[in-house]
């Protein structure tokens, strides 16, 4: 199908009458269908899924044999409850995700998103304590900023102020020590040791984890810190007694050319892996966490019930979407494309920041990359945040979808675009994709 550029003023939107809760007041194109790299809405135009919707799907748009293995599921056992029931689909994608990951001995706890996955290693993190006697632990320590999700306790776990500020009434603000966000100037290991005095500060005996993202999603786009940053913080946290929860649920499952990006640097086995989004790659609701053998003894060895659940977790048909895309994750050797064609458009995207100063910095990993957006006479973020914005709107009248966002140095300040296609992204796609981008970017 040829591609008809899509502007603002032309884009199909959401029925007059509608009963839906639309995430914002925009206008949305409707949707129709999704294949490889690419999103067809009602009216035949074509985007070039840029950002694989919010970094999820990973293997790209309207694979048959997902939807496949999901109706030979439905067919089969369509639904048991976590206290009731396991599953020979769930057993058989714990062994094999694990075994993918290299947490061998780890064992999966399956939910339906990402906010949920950190819930449960939040709540985790608190019941290992306390089956060790060990009740005064209980803070977080995070970043700022981060993101961990949205439901109210990742929310408060987060260090993003625009998404918390209205929340805060409902958050014990205590509970959430925040350290600084990697800083490139530092090595990996002068970085982590930052932590040392957070612990310090919250004192050390009240602190059950600290969470961090290898890889920095929505909150800055695609910052990570030095090698061996997180081997160090590693060992930081067992000195302290304190457990490491690394939030994967973007970076992880090969989209940054490894299967866990907490071991880029290094290697690094975290006590808690949260995991989401590329587990079933947008066909199904299906996140988790993975949870060490260690925690896994003090919590069922003890009070013999992990203190926590939802109704879905463990959906049988959302874990057969996961094992089937698992299957053409290693079948097709997506965790070397990540890394293959994610140094093709990082170059591409140093090319573009050399041709268009409103471009401060280009970083990433794999195909987790940003683009930090600035103004060129100061080298500085805008004082009025939109910039992002404005590129991605322009992208989009291209027939590319991006990941736009702000607020990364205080707040409010800090325009960035997150950029994450499909990992079966072609290098001739990966071609169209700059190429838009270079004129998207021409507004700046």
């Amino acid at each position: 199908m040829t591609q008809t550029a899509a502007t603002p003023a032309d884009q199909p939107t959401q029925p007059t009458t509608s009963n839906v809760f639309y995430r914002s007041s925009k206008a949305y194109p409707l949707a129709v269908r999704g294949e490889g790299v690419y999103l067809y809405d009602s009216e035949g135009r074509r985007y070039l899924d840029g950002s694989s919707g919010a970094l999820v799907a990973n293997i790209g748009h309207g694979r048959a044999e997902v939807g496949g293995a999901m109706a030979a599921q439905a067919h089969t056992l369509a639904f048991v409850h976590g206290s009731q029931f396991t599953s020979p689909v769930l057993e058989e994608y714990a062994a094999r995700l694990a075994a993918f990951l290299d947490l061998p001995e780890f064992r999966f706890w399956a939910v339906s998103g990402g906010s949920e996955a950190t819930e449960s290693a939040i709540k985790l993190a608190r019941q290992y304590h306390a089956e060790r006697g060990d009740t005064a632990r209980f803070k977080i320590v995070t970043r700022i900023p981060s993101y961990h999700g949205a439901s109210l306790g990742a929310l408060a776990a987060s260090g993003m102020g625009a998404r918390r500020s209205l929340y805060l009434p409902l958050m014990r603000e205590d509970a959430w020590p925040k350290m600084p966000k990697p800083d490139p100037t530092l090595s990996g290991e002068a970085d982590a040791e930052r932590l040392r005095a957070v612990l310090e500060a919250a004192s050390p005996n009240t602190v059950a984890a600290v969470m961090v993202e290898p890889v920095v999603g929505a909150s800055d786009a695609a910052l990570s810190p030095g090698a061996g940053y997180h081997a160090r913080l590693h060992a930081i946290c067992r000195e302290y007694g304190v457990l490491l929860i690394a939030d994967e649920v973007m970076s992880g499952m090969g989209r940054c050319g490894v299967p866990l990006a907490v071991r880029l640097g290094g290697e690094v086995t975290p006590d808690i892996v949260v995991l989401g989004k590329g587990l079933a790659a947008g066909y199904a609701p299906l996140a988790g966490l993975m949870a060490s053998p260690d925690i896994y003894r003090t919590v069922i060895g003890g009070s013999g019930a992990f203190k926590h659940g939802f109704t879905y977790a463990g959906h049988p048909v959302s874990v057969a979407a996961g094992l089937s895309v698992l299957n053409i994750v290693q079948q097709e050797g997506l965790v070397a494309a990540a890394q293959q064609r994610g140094a093709q458009l990082l170059a591409g995207l140093q090319d573009l920041q050399a041709r268009h100063p409103a471009v401060l910095e280009v970083r990433g990993q794999g195909l987790l990359l940003g683009l930090v957006l600035g103004d060129p006479a100061t080298g500085e973020a805008f004082p009025t945040p939109g910039l992002a914005e404005r590129v991605a709107a322009a992208a989009r009248a291209h027939g590319l979808i991006t990941y736009p966002g702000s607020g990364a140095v205080d707040g409010v300040r800090g325009d960035h675009l997150l950029l994450g296609p499909p990992l079966s992204i072609s290098e001739a796609e990966v071609a169209e994709m700059l190429a838009a981008l270079d004129r998207a970017l021409e507004i700046s």
